[in-house]
């Protein structure tokens, strides 16, 4: 043998083998997925090949009858998954059997925790695929030849699973892929018809193209005669006759009628390659001036690479059904990048390209209609009586939703009644308030939305703002994600209330406020004109204004944000991400009725004054945003105070 056919030893890529090691030890517990993942690549093989001989018709090697096989030999403990599709070059095999050829695979290994139950999980996000062989299999061989070669080029790959694999060329008569398992000595119970064919019929149903197994007699009771002519045949070499296993058509094409739930969550895990069931599932057709079919899936647990806006995203798409790509992104917009499913149309050209879909009318359209079907399957989930799905959707993906708003304005009030905030009125660490909800509970009188943005949930519970809400009784939504004060500058009303941040601004309670309140309001700031004016020379530096307010009840002082400044959250966001921040200085609100204030009016010794000023205002920025400009500075304000009480 020259050295040209010689078997190559090549090494695993780190990512690969340490996937490999996860595979083997963490799904023990699922083990039967693995053909399901088998079958799922040699249906895109077929897919793929039926998209490329659209061009290139001679591709199909005068065998334009796309299927898979599966064969097993009870005696030698192999199975082997064969199919007529595309098949593989050599650099594609090395590429995808030698290499995880995913992006975010070095993000994923770093969010695993060890616990073999959790992980699984996340395995089944990031997709087993092909390595999911090695669950049952100590070596595996792929046999395989790229559509259109020569039956000289191709190639064989082996490997036990562990450090390394070996690949050589090889001959193959027919195109595609043969992938061989000799599986472990206890996992021989896979070799056997009935076991294959129930997790075929379980797994792989909606299968557009035929799987096949070879066909299975009835056994009867035969006379001599039919004995000898049985024998006569066996003696022959008959070729063997195989029958399809599963329904082997398309599951998006049939009606809604005849699809069972069990059915849809199969599919849903096809095409996601995810363990768990979908939440929720929506499946229609179009007919009249645009005709397409979608079905979209809307997944129980966020992935792993959720964060990464550059990860792939979209829905596969079909055309006539003919597959032609996946993640299809032009057909949805970024905030529902977690929705997964299939979009068939009858109205896009079979040699689309990605170039093509951002500029082709027709996808608008489909764009447009099929984000409201989105919006409206999360709609009709928030909608159930047993809240739990729901709830657990927004824990997963509530805060990618919140990227809506931005982005997609026409649908800016169908979004917002999506989302749930915790309020002063919810249980702590409850967040299920829908913005409607708090609508139907606003005091009469009351023609804003009132919330406070904050570093936590405690943090915004025990923020001096809430402290005139808490005494009328007035309703707050407290917002506490990151993501919370970008949202709001992108959200001006809801159901035509108006959101008001209460710690923004001069607070206005409108119709909330009797006439009483306005005139004592009045009366504090004329009365305590020298105080505020001696407070503004103290803090000239680190503050916009100094005001008297009534906004607290209990606290003495407060910081406020002016009303077109950016508040501290935001701030914190944009340093972190290295982007130039505009130099701001809060609003300084003390309360005319705290007895501190009016011990500071009546203090006449300037540094006493400046201390107790310094001190107040230091508190004021631990409520407002958790931190001091000047810690020392701080803490020696406090410790010579402390002194001069002790004495």
């Amino acid at each position: 043998m020259s050295t040209e056919t010689q078997a190559e030893t090549r090494g695993f890529e780190t990512e690969a083998k340490q996937l490999l090691h996860l595979m083997i030890h963490s799904l023990y517990s699922n083990k039967e997925i693995f053909l399901r993942e088998l079958i799922s690549n040699a249906s895109d093989a077929a897919d793929k090949l039926r998209f490329e001989g659209l061009s290139s018709p001679e591709l199909f090697e005068n065998d334009s009858d796309l299927r898979i096989n599966i064969d097993f030999d009870s005696d030698k403990n192999t199975i082997s998954i064969s199919d007529n599709g595309i098949g593989m070059t050599r650099d594609e095999v090395i590429s995808h059997l030698g290499t995880i050829a995913k992006s975010g695979t070095a993000q994923f290994l770093e969010s695993l925790t060890g616990d073999q139950q959790k992980d699984s999980q996340l395995i089944g996000q990031f997709g087993v695929g092909f390595y999911s062989a090695f669950i049952v299999a100590d070596e595996v061989e792929v046999l395989t030849r790229k559509a259109g070669t020569e039956v000289s080029e191709a190639t064989l790959w082996r490997s036990k699973g562990e450090a390394d694999y070996s690949i050589e060329i090889a001959e193959k008569s027919t195109r595609g892929t043969v992938v061989t398992l000799h599986l472990k000595n206890d996992e021989s119970g896979f070799a056997e018809a009935y076991r294959l064919r129930g997790i075929v019929k379980k797994y792989a149903d909606h299968i557009s193209i035929p799987v096949m197994m070879e066909k299975q007699e009835v056994p009867t009771t035969l006379d001599e005669n039919e004995k000898d002519q049985t024998k006569d045949a066996e003696e022959k070499d008959v070729a063997t006759e195989y029958e399809a296993v599963n329904d082997a058509k398309a599951l998006w094409t049939k009606p809604r009628k005849d699809v069972k739930a069990n059915e849809y969550k199969e599919f849903y895990k096809h095409v996601s390659h995810d363990f768990e069931d979908p939440l929720n599932w929506s499946h229609n057709k179009v007919e009249g001036k645009l005709e397409y079919t979608s079905l979209l899936y809307l997944p129980s647990r966020a992935p792993y690479d959720l964060w990464n806006r550059d990860a792939a995203r979209g829905l596969k798409l079909f055309v006539q059904r003919v597959f032609i790509m996946d993640d299809a992104e032009q057909f949805l917009p970024l905030y529902l990048r977690f929705i997964k499913g299939v979009v068939d149309s009858n109205d896009i050209s079979l040699n689309v390209s990605r170039e093509i879909l951002q500029k082709d009318p027709v996808v608008d359209s489909m764009r447009a209609a099929l984000t409201k079907r989105a919006l409206d399957m999360l709609g009709k989930l928030s909608k159930k009586k047993n809240g739990d799905d729901y709830a657990n959707f927004w824990k997963e993906f509530g805060q990618v939703l919140k990227e809506g708003p931005a982005e997609d304005f026409v649908n800016k009030e169908k979004i917002a009644k999506l989302f749930r905030f915790t309020t002063t009125k919810s249980d702590v660490g409850n967040e299920d308030q829908s913005l409607e909800a708090y609508v139907s509970r606003m005091k009469e009188g009351q023609e804003k939305i009132f919330y406070i943005v904050s570093e936590s949930e405690a943090a915004a519970r025990t923020s001096p703002h809430l402290e005139i809400f808490k005494k009328k009784g007035i309703e707050v939504v407290l917002m506490h994600e990151r993501i919370d004060e970008w949202l709001m500058s992108h959200m001006q009303e809801f159901d035509g209330k108006k959101f008001q941040d209460v710690s923004r601004g001069e607070l206005d309670l409108g119709k909330l406020d009797d006439e009483e309140d306005k005139k004592l309001q009045e009366k504090n700031e004329k009365e305590l004109e020298g105080l505020v004016k001696r407070i503004q020379k103290c803090l000239s530096e680190k503050v916009k204004e100094v005001r008297v307010t009534h906004r607290l009840t209990d606290s003495p002082a407060c910081l406020a944000v002016d009303e077109h400044d950016m508040g501290s959250q935001m701030r914190k966001i944009m340093e972190a991400s290295g982007q130039t921040v505009p130099e701001t200085k809060p609003i300084f609100e003390i309360n005319p009725d705290h007895p501190l204030m009016v011990k500071l009016d009546t203090e006449s010794d300037e540094d006493r004054f400046s201390d107790l000023v310094a001190i107040l205002f230091g508190q004021a920025s631990i409520a407002d945003n958790g931190q001091l400009d000047d810690p020392g500075d701080f803490s020696a304000r406090l410790n010579k105070l402390l002194l001069e009480l002790s004495n």
